[in-house]
């Protein structure tokens, strides 16, 4: 017994010792490193390395340390953008790799990370309150029982040194790329006492290997494509901290939304920070084909029930029968009419699997999955991009195109490589190639420099192009970006907000009429879940993402291609199931209908040619 005791002890100090290596190693390749920060002579780091170096000493009381077979619960909290939330599942993947649960009650973790966003002030402000509560959760407690808080994301890239010297509301400080590193960040603190930090960017991490850990009974779901921006346009902080661009290989996204597809679930957005310069080469999928035959792919442990090495190795393979992505889908067509960027994007893409062909791909994993990306730039909408979108009935007809300002001027100080003309050129070819295209865009109001007249030219923008939905902001300076560097924030913060309601109440105007065109239509609508405020109904959304409100209290027959319920009273809906919705009224921003019965993306495609059919003759509008 004595023996099987001192092996256990020994063990565990090999895995102190490993940890606390780990740590000394990353600590001393790692400008940011924060064990050495504090320090500011070469001797006395020096002197620091020799003393962790030493035989580790015994751990008091005081140091929290879980056995080997005491429950560790992590507790994640995600803001920000949708790549954030999928990351936070690539997150508790790893973490349930290394012998972690996840708990939704904050009270029942003893590991506590926040993912962040770094993208304005308001949301970096939300994030530094919650840490303060965060840390007023272990002052009650006994200091072995206080939770470890970790801040990830973009934040922390941005304010490592703040987060865990100044105001000491961290534990761990890890960067986007460094997800897989968390089990030992999270044991070194366990096991020394010390802060730990990985905020080192990498060019080639995508985590294709890793399958997210997604909530039960899900029906829809991201999946992340590529990482990084190479466009660095002067407001943006994207690339200092989310890094270079680099694309995941073709094998492991088709694999996952082959799974997912398995699994039930109906759509999925494909995410990137600019999600539609996505290159690759196909040689770079025999890692991931590799991992996946030798079993190495992390939070996939029933591998061989949903795809084996073979369908994986086929469906790479597969030839592109209907042509969709262009004659030669490896030539590079160069960017849409008028646009530019910084860098050769020929010598980079020309010979690589594109955009369109990987598209076109994923949409033929399975034809009653929707497909869905973002957050392109409108650069990278050339014609073979838009002919799939058009011609694969399960791609969604609902394009986002970020224009940020309607003035040139503005446009050349944001470094966006583009023109006021341009960009309004290629909203009317998108228009006339994909008919009844939902558009969608980003509006940053008070850059810097912004006259009067860009301000108008803003508002002209959004008065013409007519958007389906705008997310708007006034313009808040970023440290460490080329605008903070190079321009001056010269707008007042009231004229700022002034600019910023005439540019929504114009998005309002045109938004409205949008809505009220649709009183009368049907369309195909994929059920989200229930209503938030009533219960007797359900919400779904459109192809063209618009939310739809109906009825939930009765069973529904099957959608012949009427205008009324065929009455065949036998199906209950539920969230993931596709529908007919016709719709009768609207608000700004929710449409609202009643249900004409169930049916299926595919079969609704083939009795209308599209998921959405036009109002036969002009209806009232209908208020709610």
């Amino acid at each position: 017994k004595r023996l099987m005791l001192s092996s256990s002890c020994i063990r565990r100090g090999q895995r102190r010792a490993l940890g606390l290596s780990r740590c000394l190693l990353r600590n001393a390749s790692l400008s940011s490193s924060f064990s050495f920060a504090s320090y500011s002579t070469r001797r006395e780091r020096r002197q620091l390395f020799k003393e962790e170096q030493k035989p580790e000493q015994q751990h008091d009381d005081d140091t929290f340390f879980p056995e080997k077979n005491e429950r560790r619960t992590a507790y994640i909290e995600t803001y920000g953008c949708q790549m954030n939330v999928n990351d936070s599942e690539v997150m508790m993947s790893v973490l349930n790799d290394n012998g972690f649960t996840e708990t939704k009650d904050i009270n029942d973790a003893n590991v506590i990370l926040i993912n962040t966003c770094a993208i304005r002030d308001k949301a970096e402000a939300k994030i530094w309150q919650r840490l303060a509560y965060f840390r007023s959760l272990g002052k009650p407690k006994k200091k072995t029982e206080r939770p470890v808080v970790g801040v990830l994301g973009c934040m922390a890239e941005r304010l490592k040194t703040q987060l865990l010297e100044e105001d000491q509301l961290a534990d761990i400080v890890a960067g986007p790329d460094a997800y897989r590193d968390l089990p030992n960040l999270i044991d070194t603190v366990h096991n020394t006492g010390n802060k730990s930090m990985n905020v080192q960017l990498s060019v080639e991490e995508t985590y294709a290997d890793v399958i997210p850990v997604r909530p039960d009974g899900t029906h829809s779901a991201f999946v992340t494509i590529m990482r990084g921006c190479d466009n660095c346009c002067t407001f943006c902080i994207v690339p200092y901290t989310r890094g270079q661009e680099r694309s995941r290989d073709l094998a492991s996204i088709l694999y996952e939304v082959r799974v997912l597809s398995e699994q039930g679930v109906k759509e999925v957005t494909l995410l990137g920070q600019n999600v539609n310069s996505y290159y690759v080469d196909t040689n770079k999928s025999e890692d991931f084909l590799s991992s996946l035959k030798e079993g190495n792919i992390v939070g996939n442990n029933s591998i061989e029930a949903i795809l084996n090495i073979n369908n994986a190795r086929e469906e790479l393979n597969m030839k592109n029968a209907a042509g969709l992505a262009g004659e030669d889908p490896a030539k590079f067509n160069g960017y849409a009419a008028g646009f530019e960027s910084r860098y050769d994007a020929g010598r980079k893409r020309e010979g690589k699997v594109q955009f369109a062909e990987l598209l076109d791909r994923v949409a033929q994993v399975d034809p009653e999955m929707r497909i869905r990306f973002t957050s392109p730039h409108p650069k990278d909408f050339p014609d073979d991009v838009l002919n799939v979108i058009r011609d694969r009935p399960n791609v969604c007809k609902c394009l986002h195109m970020p224009a940020q300002s309607g003035s040139t001027a503005t446009l050349v100080r944001m470094r966006r490589g583009y023109s006021r003309e341009a960009y309004l050129d290629l909203v009317d070819h998108v228009k006339e190639v994909i008919p009844d295209c939902a558009i969608t865009t980003d509006i940053i109001s008070g850059f810097c420099g912004e006259t009067e007249k860009d301000h108008e030219d803003t508002v002209s923008l959004m008065n013409i192009v007519g958007y389906e939905q705008a997310f708007m902001f006034a313009y808040s300076e970023r440290d460490g970006t080329a605008a903070a560097r190079h321009l001056e924030d010269d707008v007042p913060e009231d004229v700022k907000q002034n600019r910023l309601a005439e540019v929504i109440e114009a998005f309002r105007t045109q938004a409205q009429k949008k809505q009220e065109q649709e009183i009368g239509s049907v369309h195909c609508v994929l059920i989200e879940g229930p209503s938030k405020k009533n219960e007797n109904e359900w919400t779904g959304k459109t192809d063209s993402s618009k939310w739809v409100v109906f009825d939930n209290t009765k069973k529904y027959g099957g959608y012949n291609g009427g205008d009324e319920d065929e009455g065949d009273a036998k199906h209950e809906l539920k969230a993931g199931d596709y529908i007919a919705v016709q719709v009768t009224g609207c608000s700004t921003g929710t449409l609202f209908g009643k249900c004409l019965g169930k049916t299926t993306l595919m079969a609704f495609h083939a009795m209308h040619g599209s998921q959405r059919v036009a109002p036969k003759s002009t209806a009232a509008a209908g208020a709610r």
